[in-house]
């Protein structure tokens, strides 16, 4: 087992600690999620990866504040309702509609999803991902997907 620590990277390449997961409260295929998704919401503040590393039983993951997270229609809070991964459309501008939610047994399953450029969509088939989020706030991760080129 191995722990989990979030920094911040802040102005001339200082580091702050930001949180912190004790190997005991956290499994290792959590861990492994967590390190595939581009960005991280906790808090009301949406984070943007920066680097993953790695020293001895320690994870670490490294994150820069981009500001307030942006509130999507049809958000809902999974706390209490298992694990689940939200399918929504990339829009640059806008709302970013839901399109899907799919239950999963296991973070090893949302691994799966999150490793693939295309990813099934429940209803929908087959779509192109854009990028990922783990939303701590809504305890959901969230899929950002396209339509597949003609």
């Amino acid at each position: 087992m191995m722990n989990l620590t979030y920094y911040i990277e802040r102005m001339f390449n200082e580091f702050e600690e930001f949180y912190q997961y004790k190997k005991d409260s956290i499994s290792e295929d959590e861990i492994y999620a967590r390190q595939l998704c581009e960005y991280f919401v906790k808090s009301g503040k949406q984070y943007q990866l920066k680097s993953t590393e790695m020293n001895g039983e320690e994870e670490i993951l490294v994150l820069e504040e981009m500001g307030e997270v942006t509130t999507f229609s049809n958000e809902k809070n999974y706390s209490g309702l298992g694990l689940n991964i939200e399918f929504r459309l990339y829009n640059a501008f806008g709302d970013m509609n839901l399109l899907s939610v799919k239950h999963m047994n296991s973070h090893w399953e949302v691994i799966r999803y999150l490793l693939k450029d295309v990813v099934d969509v429940p209803n929908r088939g087959q779509m192109l991902r854009d990028s990922s989020e783990l939303d701590e706030d809504r305890q959901v991760y969230v899929i950002y997907v396209t339509e597949l080129p003609s």
